[in-house]
């Protein structure tokens, strides 16, 4: 007589090293689990890199806490890619102290030519402008907002112009300072500083720098002035073979004669 039929028992398949009990129990197979597994620690690798961006930003000075109203750098601020800057030439020695050159930049004079004309028929119409004596009004960041101050800033004039054809915009921002030396020295820091603040653009319907576009900016020592060059294309697309930036530029620089006419002023025409 036979007994009972054995009951085959059946083998377990051995656990995997991705089941984990919760996800197991809600029937979610182990392949699924490792998946699930390799998604959320990738997630927060990120949010971990995420959180040391803002932790290594909040402890560097390119992310400047509020000074003055116009101080404080905000997320879509817009900054030039590239800076280049040139001491003071010779010729502005005769305004190279306050002392001597104590008349304020007056709006009359600054901005007389509503037109600057450069080579290849290059034409920027002046569209915005205005004379801050408060220099905070016209920077932003705090380390460049308190080197202005220190450096004696009494006056930011700032010029915003758009080429006739449309394709440019350009801001021409003069500083005036206390003396050659603070104006050397603030070009200076500026070859590092400009990552971290920068002169804010003027606001018109006419003409924009588009947020996140690409610019290119200069500064220059002009005695005890600060001349700080802006440009870029009105798309803000990238230059090409056909943008000529160094005419650009110097045209743009069409709006330091007010310096040259106090040289003229205090040295003679005949100098």
């Amino acid at each position: 007589m036979t007994g009972p039929p054995r009951t085959r028992r059946r083998r377990r398949t051995p656990r995997s090293d991705w089941q984990l009990p919760l996800l197991t129990d809600l029937g979610v197979r182990p392949d699924r689990q490792k998946l699930l597994v390799v998604i959320v620690s990738v997630v927060a690798a990120l949010a971990a890199g995420a959180g040391l961006v803002v932790v290594v930003t909040s402890l560097g000075s390119y992310a400047p806490d509020r000074r003055t109203g116009a101080a404080l750098a905000q997320a879509d601020a817009a900054l030039p890619q590239t800076f280049h800057g040139w001491s003071s030439p010779k010729l502005f020695e005769p305004v190279s102290d306050r002392e001597k050159d104590t008349a304020p930049l007056t709006e009359k004079e600054v901005f007389a030519q509503k037109t600057l004309t450069g080579e290849k028929k290059l034409r920027l119409k002046l569209v915005a402008g205005a004379i801050d004596a408060d220099c905070s009004a016209a920077l932003w960041g705090e380390e460049l907002v308190g080197q202005a101050a220190e450096a004696g800033c009494s006056q930011a004039a700032r010029g915003l112009y758009l080429s006739a054809d449309g394709r440019y915009v350009g801001q021409y921002t003069l500083l005036n300072l206390r003396d050659g030396q603070a104006a050397t020295e603030l070009v200076e820091s500026l070859k590092t500083l400009y990552r971290g603040g920068w002169t804010l653009p003027l606001e018109s319907e006419k003409a924009a720098f588009p947020a996140g576009g690409y610019t290119e900016a200069g500064g220059y020592a002009l005695g005890h002035y600060v001349g700080l060059v802006w440009i870029g294309r009105a798309d803000g697309a990238e230059p090409t073979a056909r943008d000529d930036y160094v005419s650009l530029a110097l045209t743009l620089r069409g709006a330091e004669k007010p310096v040259y006419q106090r040289v003229v002023a205090i040295t003679g025409p005949g100098s």
